[in-house]
Parts: structure tokens; C-alpha cells; sequence
């Protein structure tokens, strides 16, 4: 598959540094300006881009911005495409309300920008911009924007809460509730919660390689938290914490590591409050009303 596209690309003036790429939709040209190109610090070009085959990992920096913009305007699902060495191929950029610069140059940027009557507000010092400032998707809410990258998948029907986290090359199927931590790789099937202060694993540290899904009409409870895959239909209980090695106690008494139920369907995990024990039972749909249609149809 190959991939063609246009963008305005922003390069630090002195060393040429690719600092970003935004690729606008279809009839819309590539121009921007702030306040620290009107400085001279950064330059703005106009960038064509062509991927001959996503499975082979990005090339540089434009290669790079594109695949992150296509996941985030769905045009490609997670794990779909080759995001490996992405690190390598972007800069550590300050974005900031003035323009993105290299970190050193924040200083001169507050100067020339305060002479303007402009004040500069540093919203983060990452390799990866917020996906909202180059991609807003249809039919989604975000509370604070701050917290999903560019490259996030967010399928119509999705919510983000305040502390809800989605980071690139991961996010949602369908409708979904996130207050939680959706970390790379990890996808969220249609229909599912992710709770208040929960987490799914990742596979950028750790050495960890398998990648986790949450399959659909599944619920993970505040402040738990997986490191195995859930198939359709399943609940962990508030507070659980399930990885690979985590010892489970099945209904009929034995015990096995949580990694031999991944992703099976219509399961509960649970802490019993007596013995301490992680358990699993079937789950009762009945238990779980599902997420609330009112706030995921429309938006």
C-alpha cells in the first residue's frame, strides 16, 4: 500500500531540525503561522510524503508524522502498521503556545515573544505533539486534550475523562469510555470502560512484546489493572491488578497463571477480601449495565 500525502512542516531555523509535520484533510492547504516563526527561530516549508509500504518502519521524521496522522484519522487501526524506531527519527520538541521550538531555545522564545505582548505557555517538552492540535476526529470528546498523543485511534462514540490517557498506536474500536491509561499498542474494543485511574500495559518498557486487547462490552474498575488480554464480556473488579503471573484461583479450585485465560470471553476477576486471593468466576453481564448510551451516541 502506498501512502501519499502534502503537509506545512515547521524546521528549527539554525540546524534544520524537522520538528513536525501536520497533514491538513482533503481540500484543505498546508499553511500556518505563530508567533515564533514572525521571530525567525523556526521556518515553515511545504512537505510531500510517500510511504511505498507501511510495514517497513518509518523513515524520518515526515515519514514518521504521517503514519501518526493517519491512525488518528482512522485511516489505519493499531498494530496495523510499523511504528518501530519511531523514537529515533523524531525530536524532543517544546510545544508551546507560541510554536513548537527545540527545548533550548524556550528562553529566546519568551523573550522575543513577551516583547510582542505574548505570553508563553509550555504544555509539554515530548517527542510527540497532543493529537487534538493536528487531528480532531469526529463524533469524540476529550476533557483535556493534554493527555491523548497524535497517533491515537479513537473510534466514534469514544470519551476521554479528564485523567484518561491514550497514547499513539493504541486507543479504540467503537464506543468507549476512558478515564484510565491506554498505553501503546493496547486496543480497546467497542462498548468497553476503562475505570478511573485503571491501566492496561504497554509493550515500550519492560521487554513485554505481546500486545494487549480488551475485546468488547468489557469493564476494567477504578484503579485496576491488566497485563493479559481480555476477551469479550469481561469485568475486573476495582482494585485488581492482573498481569501475566499474577496466580488465580479458578471456580472448581485450581490455580493458574492469569496468562492461560488471556483472552478468553465472559470472565470476572476479583480479590477475595478474606483470603486476599485473586479469583475468577463467570461474569454476570446483569451485574454491569454497559456503558451509558447517552453519553457516547452523537457526542
Amino acid at each position: 500500500m502506498t501512502v501519499t500525502a502534502t503537509g506545512h512542516s515547521y524546521v528549527d531555523a539554525e540546524t534544520g531540525t524537522r520538528l513536525d509535520v501536520w497533514y491538513p484533510g482533503d481540500g484543505v492547504d498546508p499553511k500556518r503561522t505563530c508567533p515564533a516563526e514572525q521571530l525567525g527561530m523556526i521556518r515553515g516549508e511545504v512537505v510531500t510524503t510517500t510511504i511505498e509500504d507501511l510495514d517497513q518502519r518509518p523513515a524520518d521524521a515526515a515519514d514518521a508524522y504521517l503514519r501518526l496522522h493517519l491512525l488518528s484519522r482512522r485511516h489505519v487501526t493499531p498494530n496495523s502498521i510499523s511504528v518501530e524506531g519511531i523514537f529515533g527519527v523524531l525530536a524532543n520538541v517544546a510545544w508551546t503556545s507560541a510554536g513548537p521550538v527545540v527545548p533550548e531555545r524556550l528562553d529566546s522564545l519568551r523573550a522575543g515573544a513577551g516583547a510582542q505582548g505574548h505570553v508563553v505557555m509550555v504544555r509539554g517538552v515530548d517527542k510527540f505533539p497532543h493529537m487534538c492540535d493536528y487531528v480532531v476526529p469526529s463524533g469524540i470528546r476529550i476533557a483535556d486534550a493534554t493527555r491523548v498523543r497524535l497517533g491515537a485511534h479513537l473510534a466514534e462514540g469514544t470519551t476521554v475523562m479528564h485523567e484518561g490517557f491514550i497514547n499513539f498506536n493504541a486507543g479504540t474500536l467503537g464506543p468507549a469510555m476512558v478515564e484510565g491509561r491506554i498505553s501503546q499498542g493496547v486496543i480497546v474494543g467497542a462498548n468497553s470502560d476503562v475505570g478511573g485511574g485503571a491501566s492496561i500495559m504497554g509493550t515500550l518498557s519492560g521487554g513485554g512484546t505481546e500486545k494487549i486487547t480488551v475485546g468488547e462490552h468489557c469493564l476494567i474498575g477504578a484503579n485496576a489493572g491488566i497485563g493479559i488480554s481480555l476477551g469479550e464480556g469481561c469485568t475486573v473488579a476495582a482494585g485488581v491488578y492482573v498481569t501475566a503471573g499474577t496466580i488465580v484461583t479458578l471456580p472448581g479450585g485450581e490455580q493458574v497463571k492469569a496468562k492461560e485465560l488471556s483472552g478468553r470471553p465472559g470472565l470476572l476477576y476479583l480479590q477475595n477480601s478474606t483470603t486476599g486471593k485473586i479469583e475468577v468466576r463467570e461474569s454476570d453481564p446483569s451485574r454491569w449495565g454497559g456503558i451509558n448510551e447517552a453519553l457516547h451516541s452523537g457526542q
